[in-house]
């Protein structure tokens, strides 16, 4: 059985109607998104006054076939349907797997189950063949910058200007658990704000809205500051403002000089094919779409929506030859095992010197942007 829609709609239509398959497998990258998913489909299916009675959760790892096969035949206590949550359902012993596969082929009407895998475990095809199987990948990072929004409306009740869910972003990355840890810390930052305004004058309540200075005040950032303005000036070959910018973004949350790397070579592979392109003859106004094109077939991540970055990349191309990004791709390769293996400098001296040696590439025909 294969869900059509996305996973996160397919729940959401769940909660609504109220209306439950019998089995769900949630797997994918993104924990994230199952364990809210997973909080939903049990919040939704099993009412708050049964649910110490009717919900159980069960780590696969810890179980043995006796207690696997007692969860699942116990029947619902004053209620419709209880759960079982079976997580890391994968690492079940073969006696407990045997059990579950025999209960798959017929589950019982009355009993929600749910089965989980963690990110980096491959999908077990039997349990999609027997469940309602929902895929939670990754989110883009244009669907990110969305969630952003959403989050805030629905989950904090407080709006959030475009220029702050950008700005937390470039700051935060695309770990929503880390996206939501900031959020709560900006929406407490923008109430206090508020308060302290009322108290000082008076004033009747206003909606609250999450604007950039509050996200600069809690994660620590300004506009120009972030892994995006470093990324342009090192693309622009404009050393020193990139050199200006390394010891900001390398000290911002779970930023390292690894990312770093990471983000900056996909960029040299971008700017490698952009390149091609245009030595191919394709014109300027077309290399957005080429842009996008080869983010979509490679997935590789640039340390901001896709949209972006295309559209930064753009701008700077007829700066890069062939020789010059073949050369930058060099530099990011020894940078990387420079990083990982030694000892001798720090990730802010290599990535300093990345920098400088990445910016002096400059292609003598081409003027600079």
């Amino acid at each position: 059985m294969k869900a059509e829609a996305s996973p996160q709609r397919t729940v959401l239509a769940a909660v609504q109607s109220r209306t439950f398959a019998p089995v769900y497998y949630l797997f994918g990258d993104d924990d994230y998104l199952k364990d809210r998913a997973l909080r939903d489909l049990v919040d939704a299916a099993i009412d708050a006054s049964t649910r110490d009675f009717n919900s159980e959760i069960r780590r696969c790892g810890e179980l043995d076939t006796e207690t696997l096969s007692s969860l699942l035949a116990t029947p619902p206590m004053l209620a419709e349907r209880r759960a079982v949550v079976l997580r890391d359902v994968t690492l079940l012993k073969k006696s407990a797997r045997a059990q579950l596969d025999r209960y798959l082929a017929r589950p019982a009407s009355d009993t929600l189950l749910i089965m989980t895998s963690s990110a980096g475990t491959k999908a077990d095809t039997v349990l999609i063949n027997t469940s309602l199987p929902l895929d939670f990948a990754p989110l883009s990072p244009e669907r990110v910058r969305k969630w952003i929004a959403h989050h805030a409306t629905t989950t904090l009740s407080l709006a959030i200007t475009t220029d702050a869910a950008e700005l937390l972003q470039q700051a935060v990355g695309n770990d929503l658990q880390l996206l939501s840890a900031e959020l709560d810390k900006c929406a407490s930052y923008s109430l206090g704000a508020r308060d302290h305004s009322r108290a000082a004058d008076n004033s009747s309540s206003a909606p609250v809205t999450i604007d950039g200075a509050a996200v600069s005040a809690v994660v620590g950032i300004r506009r120009g500051e972030t892994v995006a303005d470093l990324l342009d000036a090192v693309a622009r070959q404009n050393a020193a403002a990139a050199i200006l910018l390394v010891n900001h973004v390398i000290g911002q949350p779970k930023m390292s000089g690894v990312q770093i790397v990471m983000m900056l070579s996909t960029q040299a592979f971008a700017l490698s094919y952009g390149r091609a392109r245009r030595d191919a003859g394709v014109p300027t106004n077309r290399l957005p779409a080429e842009y996008f094109a080869f983010l979509k077939e490679t997935g590789g991540y640039p340390g901001r929506p896709w949209g972006d970055a295309a559209s930064a990349w753009t701008k700077v191309t007829d700066l890069w030859s062939a020789e010059s990004c073949e050369r930058a791709l060099a530099l990011l390769l020894e940078a990387d095992v420079a990083l990982k293996e030694t000892t001798v400098s720090t990730p802010e001296q290599t990535i300093m010197s990345l920098v400088l040696s990445l910016c002096a590439l400059r292609t003598p025909t081409r003027s600079a942007a």
